[in-house]
């Protein structure tokens, strides 16, 4: 680890104008995820910013009907809280799937959806990564690819967004307030916040130098039923080969409304609309649900080692989906 300077910001003006600033700077809340790439030294950040103990711990209930969940929310006490569990439960279910119980207690909300990848080339400076070292290449694409992206990646990088709160938050319909130098304050969807990889994979948001994610706002709890599936290599502290993040409204026969958002696909979070448009309106039934999974995998690509997540995927939201209408225990 390289050496650094420390501060602890104040108030969230003060972090803001510090990170804002100075070059190199980074916020610090939780340090899940960051301070293992500052190890690394996958991340070097001259100065650090301490968010911890900023007022942004609240999880409130909005006027209309949402939630607005402070950035430091920790994951535990986001899956803990009963309006959650009551409400958005496939939020808590996604929140209590990913890491172990130590890293839930530490790890805020802002940070969480801004963890960064876990492709193995990226935490390997001996490799080529263009999402550590622009320009370099993409050692995934001929390499061992098997946790890797099928859908939304590019020539440059295929590695996928880690998150599962994020995919249920796409689910959901999240999304974020963020404040940046001068005051001026933003409130993005995930579309807005996260960018595809394209030519410059380094590049993981549209947030400034120095914009702060302040809280997320979830809309109005959506009717029907949720769920949240993680298919992985083992049990616990695993990250996603494939998961699914589902709300199903059926009324009279038909489905009224549907939200299908996937992880371990794709370098964002974002729900599969196509597989959406497909499901409302129709039946409940195999022939919609396996139609719905191809319109969701539609385009996607395999590489040596990930190819079976593209049948897996499809297998995923149609046992879901079934299980969710009853169709199968």
């Amino acid at each position: 680890m390289r050496e650094f300077h420390y501060q602890r910001a104040s108030n969230v003006d003060n972090a803001v104008a510090a990170v804002s600033a100075i070059p190199g700077a980074r916020f610090i809340a939780g340090g899940t995820n960051l301070l293992d790439l500052m190890k690394l030294e996958i991340e070097t950040p001259s100065h650090l910013v301490d968010i911890s103990r900023l007022p942004l711990t609240q999880i409130e209930v909005a006027p209309g009907g949402g939630l607005r969940i402070g950035a430091l929310v920790t994951n535990s006490d986001l899956a803990a809280a009963p309006v959650v569990r009551r409400h958005y439960p496939l939020l808590s279910q996604a929140i209590l799937a990913g890491a172990s119980g130590q890293l839930r207690n530490r790890a805020s909300v802002g940070g969480n959806l801004l963890q960064r990848t876990r492709c193995f080339y990226f935490y390997d400076r001996a490799m080529p990564c263009n999402k550590r070292a622009p320009g370099t290449g993409c050692a995934a694409i001929e390499g061992f690819n098997r946790i890797h992206a099928v859908l939304g990646m590019s020539d440059h990088c295929i590695a996928t967004h880690p998150s599962d709160m994020a995919v249920a938050m796409a689910a959901l319909d999240a999304r974020v307030e963020t404040i940046a130098s001068g005051g001026l304050r933003r409130t993005l969807s995930f579309e807005q916040l996260y960018r595809p990889p394209g030519d410059a994979p380094h590049i993981e948001t549209n947030l400034a130098q120095g914009e702060l994610i302040t809280a997320v706002l979830l809309p109005a709890p959506p009717g029907g039923l949720q769920s949240y599936r993680k298919v992985r290599d083992r049990a616990s502290y695993a990250f996603a080969l494939v998961s699914l993040a589902a709300v199903l409204e059926v009324d009279d026969g038909k489905i009224r409304d549907a939200r299908i958002a996937f992880g371990g696909l794709t370098p964002t979070p974002g729900r599969s609309i196509g597989a959406e448009h497909v499901l409302i309106g129709k039946e409940p039934g195999p022939k919609t649900f396996l139609a719905a999974a191809d319109e969701a995998l539609k385009g996607a690509r395999g590489y040596a080692y990930n190819k079976f997540k593209i049948a897996l995927a499809r297998r995923t939201l149609v046992a879901v989906l079934e299980q969710m209408t009853n169709r199968k225990g």
